[in-house]
């Protein structure tokens, strides 16, 4: 194991480049500029504005420069946000996308697995096909269609909760709702599958020849064996989960990281941009390691290579 994530942390090492790289050159070959936006600035002064960002230097210098503050850990200051630096915006808004990730996380996995197992349960009957019929509709239902859905019937029409903010308890439910039940549609029908399969195996059939209760063989044999699939899944849905907050977080004007993120890229805020996509990209590559871990938990013979 100890071999297996210094091997996972190396090979990162050039993936990040990669995403810094593309990323970089992506925004500053971007027609427009940070400073477009502003009132017409006098020729003198966005001469000194771009001076003072280095903005007036040849591209592959910029790059060069921004890897070496980059391995120093100093991700600039923001354009839009002179007084910040775009590390110190990070620490600020990140806790709210957290929350609301992990809220999502929780919609998705107890309303995914629970309608999994009650699929599973009784194959081919109305508790298979309504679960999974629900399943079909949030697999369709992308984020930004579900949430001005979810607004206008629970918010507008009945007055249930806030249209918008972050103040309340009430107002993380929407938010949540909205980016968890793609996900747990996803997750419900892996469980089922997944049960269906260990069901038939011959260790199922031998513990239950042994005259173990449906409830011991569900919870010590059934289930953990049947989740490794769901936890393979939990990887990419974590990705999901982070990517998926941009949205969900304009739509109802959260003040998260990633609706800070979408208003840095309408606004040209390079410094941001870049910060932004590079702690994400590190974040989601920790994750993913964190599930392999977790799979070796759930598996102990599983090798890793």
């Amino acid at each position: 194991m100890p071999g297996f994530i210094l091997k996972r942390l190396l090979e990162a090492i050039p993936l990040v480049l990669v995403i810094v790289t593309l990323t970089f050159f992506m925004v500053r070959l971007t027609p427009g500029g940070p400073f477009d936006q502003e009132r017409e600035l006098p020729e003198t002064i966005r001469q000194r504005l771009e001076a003072q960002y280095g903005l007036n230097d040849p591209i592959w210098k910029q790059y060069l420069n921004y890897l070496s503050n980059l391995l120093q850990g100093d991700l600039g200051f923001s354009f839009k946000y002179p007084s910040w630096t775009v590390r110190e915006i990070i620490a600020v808004k990140l806790p709210v996308s957290l929350e609301l990730g992990l809220y999502a996380l929780i919609v998705a996995l107890v309303i995914g697995i629970g309608l999994g197992t009650i699929a599973a349960l009784r194959p081919n009957t109305l508790m298979d096909v309504i679960p999974m019929s629900l399943a079909m509709i949030g697999v369709c239902l992308p984020t930004f269609v579900l949430g001005p859905l979810l607004l206008l019937c629970l918010a507008v029409n009945l007055e249930w909760f806030n249209v918008a903010g972050w103040l309340m308890p009430r107002d993380r439910v929407l938010p949540s709702l909205t980016l968890g039940l793609f996900y747990a549609a996803y997750i419900a029908r892996l469980t089922r599958s997944s049960l269906l399969e260990v069901r038939n195996r011959d260790f199922i059939r031998t513990a239950r020849s042994k005259g173990l209760s449906p409830w011991r063989i569900y919870c010590v044999h059934e289930f953990p064996n049947a989740l490794q699939p769901v936890v393979s899944y939990l990887g990419p849905a974590a990705a999901g989960l982070l990517s998926g907050s941009f949205i969900v977080e304009t739509i109802f004007s959260i003040p998260g990281l990633g609706r800070f993120f979408v208003i840095s890229a309408l606004n040209r805020d390079i410094t941001l941009v870049l910060g932004t996509v590079i702690f994400y990209a590190v974040l989601i590559i920790i994750l993913n390691l964190l599930v392999d871990i977790l799979l070796a938990a759930l598996n102990p013979k599983q090798t890793f290579k």
